[in-house]
């Protein structure tokens, strides 16, 4: 009719800032719920779920991702790898929040400070499907072009006892990064190897130095498989071991420091 529009009187800026708002509102209620894939459902400290999940729910069906590279699948919620059970620690007292102290050796047993996370037990791969982390000595158009050149100098623990040398240098290739050294457990060469991540050893002009391990701490360093590929556990592992010597690695270190 003449004169009469379609929507009459409906207010149309009002009808797209309510639909906006929904959508948002949907928005935040999927990408919650989707981030609830990993990590859930939350357990308290006994091992039991947790009464309370949050405001949004854990997804209840599942969903598969390929993954790249012909690493197969993974499927979260439910095809979650279990996270580590029977751990050596036991709670101060019975009270819920009470400190947990170990019960063994924590830097074997891998909790506190020397924690691991149980990450997947293969390489970690560039974004062409080739191992990021190799041995130097493997790679023959790499070479030191700056800073002091680690290789052949004798390893010092925190307690200025040698225990080793250093034999070669692990490099990330595609960030062109050292991230580990080989260290040789004896200074002469025993053919026994850890390695020490780069971040934990200080490159001097005579030594090395590993600060937070003394010297009867190295042959606990968790080892590699390969000699040519470390994989995202084992790294996780030997990071872990070095990081909690710097409270475990001798009584002595656990008393207040001033």
């Amino acid at each position: 009719m003449l004169g009469t529009t379609f929507f009459g009187d409906f207010d149309l800026a009002s009808a797209a800032i309510w639909m906006f708002w929904i959508f948002f509102a949907g928005l935040i209620y999927y990408l919650q719920t989707e981030n609830q894939r990993e990590g859930y459902p939350l357990i308290d400290e006994e091992g039991n779920q947790a009464a309370a999940q949050g405001l949004f729910p854990v997804p209840s069906n599942d969903k598969t991702f390929v993954l790249p590279h012909g690493r197969g699948e993974v499927t979260v919620p439910s095809g979650q790898r279990g996270d580590r059970s029977s751990l050596a620690l036991a709670r101060t007292s019975a009270s819920v929040g009470s400190p947990y102290v170990p019960t063994g050796d924590p830097m074997v047993d891998g909790v506190g400070p020397a924690a691991w996370a149980n990450r997947r037990d293969v390489p970690e791969l560039d974004g062409h499907g080739h191992v990021k982390i190799k041995p130097l000595s493997m790679l023959p158009d790499y070479k030191v072009s700056a800073g002091r050149d680690p290789r052949g100098k004798a390893v010092v623990g925190g307690d200025g006892e040698v225990v080793g040398r250093v034999i070669d240098m692990w490099v990330d290739v595609p960030e062109q990064l050292v991230r580990f050294l080989t260290m040789d457990l004896n200074p002469e060469g025993t053919g026994q190897t850890r390695l020490i991540p780069i971040n934990m050893a200080r490159i001097q002009s005579d030594r090395v130095t590993v600060r937070s391990l003394f010297a009867h701490n190295f042959a606990g360093v968790p080892g590699i498989k390969s000699p040519s590929e470390v994989t995202l556990l084992e790294e996780d592992k030997i990071m872990a071991y070095y990081a909690g010597g710097t409270l475990y690695a001798t009584p002595s270190r656990l008393g207040p420091a001033i």
